[in-house]
């Protein structure tokens, strides 16, 4: 076996459309079904994202695992999203969930105030900034009509 063909094996699975935003939702869609797994069998992580004050010890297990419901939807958008991103429905689709995802850690910060700035919040509302501002930037090299922005 060539030094590099398990590379070449793991690269027919990926996205084959061009740059890296197919392939970084295919990332963030493994890490959410990671993370729903992780909802399914206790709520320290979730009790870390809604940290501020008390809060944390009133996460339930039920809230744990809604929040994994939610996740999982979403990365099963951003997967079949990862092979199909020429298509405007599901490019529609897969930039929803990460405004949505924007919306929800944003309002809990700033409005509802059960979490941190740096907090188990904060990798999530990185994502969700950056690949907001990522998709709407290059849709039109996908979807053609050009950028949102």
């Amino acid at each position: 076996m060539a030094p590099l063909e398990p590379f070449s094996l793991l690269e027919s699975y990926l996205p084959s459309q061009p740059g890296l935003l197919p392939k970084w939702m295919l990332f963030v869609s493994i890490l959410s079904l990671l993370n729903t797994l992780q909802t399914y069998t206790t709520t320290s992580f979730t009790r870390r994202v809604y940290s501020r004050g008390t809060l944390s010890n009133q996460t339930t297990s039920l809230q744990s695992r809604t929040f994994g419901t939610w996740t999982l939807l979403t990365g099963i958008v951003r997967f079949y999203a990862a092979y199909r991103l020429d298509d405007p429905d599901w490019y529609g689709l897969a930039f929803a969930t990460y405004g949505v995802a924007l919306w929800h850690f944003g309002s809990e910060l700033v409005w509802y105030r059960t979490t941190k700035v740096y907090s188990g919040a904060f990798w999530p509302d990185v994502v969700a900034v950056g690949t907001v501002l990522w998709m709407g930037r290059v849709r039109g090299g996908y979807v053609g009509g050009g950028g949102w922005w």
